[in-house]
């Protein structure tokens, strides 16, 4: 027989087919099985869809069995009425008499109210299978609900020599340190994040897009750091691609730490997770206020010899990855 945490691995797995789409509501991923077989799978489809165990149960052939089936979630049903009905009484109405949860949902609105609602109705709750691997999925949501800001992530490209760009560059066109497939990965990163944010300088030296064009999947939400609110509109982050926040005077005070303010600002704005793209002086400004959840770092096989600094981290890479001839090295904030 299959241990619970061979079906909770299940769910982790068929969850993250989720990724990128479900926000704000987290990725969950849900398995039913009957007599050691799983009978139906289901996760959480694009905000306002069904959620996870919704689609799980919908995907059971022969409804009968569900009586004497169990269910696995990566996170507590909910108990509440948002977009949809909550799947705790869904469960309940279905007779399913065994629930084995990974982790509770901090949510304010559930924190145990599906649990308690779903043992009140006579059914069997097993929590806590596989937690620390549930709750690293949903790291996001977490992050959110706990920290009340998004879950950040830092990320830029530098020489083997240390710098981030090049101290003067002939045109507003990218000075390109990593190869194409590191740069195709990026647009896959983009398409998993809520939003992405850059300094005004940035805007003004790339004009990039910020959106997602060598991948798949939703363009993030841009948001811009303008103090003076005096980035002209006619700048590549303002099209009509995707939505853009500008955060200036209006909005918070530059003179203060920034990164706080920036971050309960997202949070007010339902911004769930941000990629944090530069430059150098925003992202140190984050390290410095201690404000970043993990930090992707490309090397690329160049050397600029003088030019504007990377960024500078106090902490070992937890992970490092060869991308044809490009070094990741990935860096968490534990």
């Amino acid at each position: 027989m299959k241990s619970y945490d061979y079906y909770i691995k299940r769910c982790i797995a068929i969850a993250k087919k989720g990724l990128g789409t479900t926000r704000p509501n987290p990725m969950v991923g849900c398995v039913i099985v009957h007599d050691d077989k799983i009978i139906g799978e289901g996760y959480t489809s694009p905000y306002g869809g069904p959620h996870a165990e919704v689609n799980a149960i919908n995907s059971v052939e022969d409804k009968s069995l569900l009586k004497a089936s169990t269910l696995y979630v990566t996170l507590e049903p909910c108990s509440h009425h948002g977009k949809t009905p909550p799947c705790s009484d869904l469960i309940i109405k279905n007779q399913i008499p065994r629930v084995v949860i990974g982790s509770v949902d901090d949510n304010e609105e559930v924190a145990g109210r599906g649990i308690e609602r779903l043992k009140n109705a006579g059914c069997e709750v097993v929590v806590g299978v596989l937690e620390n691997e549930c709750r690293m999925h949903h790291k996001r949501f977490f992050t959110f609900h706990n920290k009340r800001r998004p879950y950040i992530i830092l990320k830029w490209a530098q020489t083997m020599d240390g710098f981030i760009a090049p101290r003067t560059k002939a045109s507003k066109q990218p000075v390109w340190i990593t190869n194409k497939p590191s740069r195709q990965l990026v647009h896959k990163w983009r398409s998993e994040e809520h939003a992405i944010l850059v300094g005004a300088n940035t805007v003004l030296e790339d004009n990039p897009s910020l959106t997602v064009r060598d991948w798949t999947g939703l363009n993030p939400v841009r948001v811009v750091l303008d103090k003076d609110n005096s980035l002209s509109k006619s700048y590549n982050i303002f099209n009509s691609e995707a939505e853009t926040l500008v955060i200036s005077n209006n909005t918070i005070d530059f003179i203060k730490p920034l990164a706080e303010q920036v971050c309960k600002y997202l949070y007010q704005e339902n911004i769930q997770s941000v990629i944090i793209e530069g430059g150098a002086k925003t992202l140190q400004t984050f390290i410095n206020e201690n404000l970043w959840d993990e930090a992707r770092v490309f090397y690329g096989p160049v050397n600029f010899e003088e030019g504007i600094h990377a960024p500078m981290l106090s902490s070992e890479p937890t992970g490092e990855h060869l991308i044809k001839g490009d070094v990741l090295k990935i860096y968490k904030n534990d």
